[in-house]
């Protein structure tokens, strides 16, 4: 089949990239931006306003980016490769300009102690840039899915802590917003010492009642239907303080 040279670059670029034995690193947003940064590096080459960034130092500083590698040290290895002499304000800009206009992500605080460690345990082994990039590349890349996985452990670990502290003034009968306590299948609030209830239907809407315990098998006073629970919240504003009963 017939290429131009722009179709056979990308052409070149996508068969390398699909030569990764890891799917998972195949679908990684952060692999697939850089393929994209590359890709759009090759074929806008001549017509780049970064003219110091010829040749390999792109590739070489996109795949470095998140490694939280010395600056010092990545002038000196960039200005090893061929190409114009880099200034510290020229490798600065440039990681700038990649981040914020070109999407690749910036260094994860988390790992920057790691990330130093490895660097230097590697420099003082005596293994060369490239090498302590790849290695850098790989650690970050596993280790962003444990961070991710932490985040989210510890989300999940704030919502049931805050759902037990609703739980908790719900049963000792302090006024608090709407919970669903464990075991439960409808939602309660307490406002003006008064509880109420809120039941799904299978339209999505929500029967409001009035109740005298924290208890699904209790019978209440129905107030009515609404769509949300901010609807069901604006009646219960007003219903916590009607003369009682509410009906």
């Amino acid at each position: 089949m017939f290429m131009n040279q722009r179709t056979s670059v990308v052409y070149s670029l996508l068969a390398d990239y699909v030569r990764s034995p890891s799917l998972r690193h195949m679908r990684e947003q952060r692999s697939v931006a850089k393929l994209a940064l590359e890709i759009v590096t090759r074929l806008d080459q001549d017509s780049s306003i970064w003219k110091k960034w010829e040749g390999p130092r792109d590739k070489v500083l996109a795949s470095a980016i998140e490694c939280w590698i010395p600056k010092d040290d990545m002038l000196a290895f960039l200005n090893g490769l061929p190409g114009p002499a880099l200034t510290m304000t020229d490798l600065e800009q440039r990681m700038k300009a990649m981040i914020e206009e070109e999407y690749l992500g910036d260094p994860e605080p988390k790992l920057e102690a790691e990330c130093l460690a490895i660097y230097q345990a590697e420099k003082e082994a005596g293994t060369e840039m490239p090498a302590i990039i790849g290695r850098l590349a790989d650690y970050v890349g596993a280790q962003w899915q444990r961070l991710r996985d932490e985040e989210r452990a510890e989300a999940e670990r704030r919502s049931e802590a805050a759902r037990l502290e609703r739980e908790r003034r719900l049963l000792s009968y302090a006024d608090c917003p709407w919970t669903q306590i464990k075991g439960s299948k409808y939602f309660y609030c307490r406002k003006n010492s008064r509880v109420f209830q809120l039941k799904p239907n299978s339209d999505k809407s929500l029967t409001l009642y009035r109740v005298q315990e924290v208890d699904d098998t209790a019978s209440g006073d129905m107030i009515g239907r609404y769509r949300s629970r901010g609807d069901a919240s604006k009646v219960v504003a007003k219903a916590a303080y009607e003369p009682d009963p509410f009906r």
